[in-house]
């Protein structure tokens, strides 16, 4: 309760009580209000009350509309950004669907791509050994394992193994001791080869030769097996 009021109601009550004279014997005397001085009210205390009788709801007020301004924003907002965020991880993953690396089975088919190093290992033994003794051999295993540019290339490769295994009755042999699928997509594959090869001289002094090699083959699929259609000795 505020200090004016509560001025106001002592006075109300002084007003019905009789007032005294300072004289013994006076009479006395109804319906007089007695004058009270009032002492100064604290103007701290005015100020309080003024307080007080002022509206405290604006505050929460302003609150409420500024969120019902900002929260539409906020959420517009936050819409655009997932749908950024949508558009870039579809685009991400379409480019790694077309990426050429995510198109090479050899990542991801092992069946297929141990079904290519064993044949082309198998092809690269027969085709690479030559014995003096069976030329006709090294030719049937030519034909049957090679095609395209290999084939020509085949042929330079061994032309002078050809061309002194008969005098120096050479037997040339190749083993394939590693090999692995560098590209595989449907029926063309490329593959990296390490391989011994030893070269025996039969003759009346007989002497063998020892020797890595190392090459790259493109191959293809003709029906149920793989040939040999070119062959990178990495030289110039």
């Amino acid at each position: 309760m505020s200090t004016t009021r509560h001025l106001v109601n002592r006075r109300r009550r002084l007003a019905t009580t009789p007032s005294r004279t300072a004289g013994a014997g006076t009479e006395p005397v109804y319906g007089q209000p007695e004058v009270v001085e009032a002492d100064p009210e604290p103007a701290d205390t005015i100020e309080s009350d003024a307080a007080d009788d002022s509206p405290t709801d604006d505050a929460p007020r302003a609150r409420a509309a500024r969120l019902r301004i900002t929260l539409p924003a906020v959420l517009c907002a936050l819409t655009v950004l997932l749908g950024a965020v949508a558009v870039w991880a579809f685009a991400s993953a379409s480019s790694l669907r077309d990426e050429p690396a995510r198109q090479n089975a050899a990542l991801t088919d092992i069946g297929r791509t141990s079904e290519v190093k064993g044949r082309i290992s198998e092809a690269v033994g027969a085709v690479f050994s030559y014995d003096y003794a069976s030329p006709a051999r090294s030719d049937r295993a030519a034909s049957t394992y090679l095609t395209g540019r290999a084939v020509q290339q085949h042929k330079d490769m061994l032309a002078d193994v050809r061309e002194q295994a008969p005098e120096q009755k050479l037997v040339l042999t190749t083993t394939v001791t590693e090999s692995g699928v560098e590209f595989l997509d449907g029926d063309r594959a490329r593959l990296l080869i390490f391989a011994d090869q030893s070269n025996t001289r039969t003759g009346k002094d007989e002497e063998t030769t020892y020797a890595a090699a190392m090459f790259a083959v493109d191959a293809v699929r003709r029906g149920d097996t793989w040939l040999i259609a070119a062959i990178d000795t990495f030289t110039r």
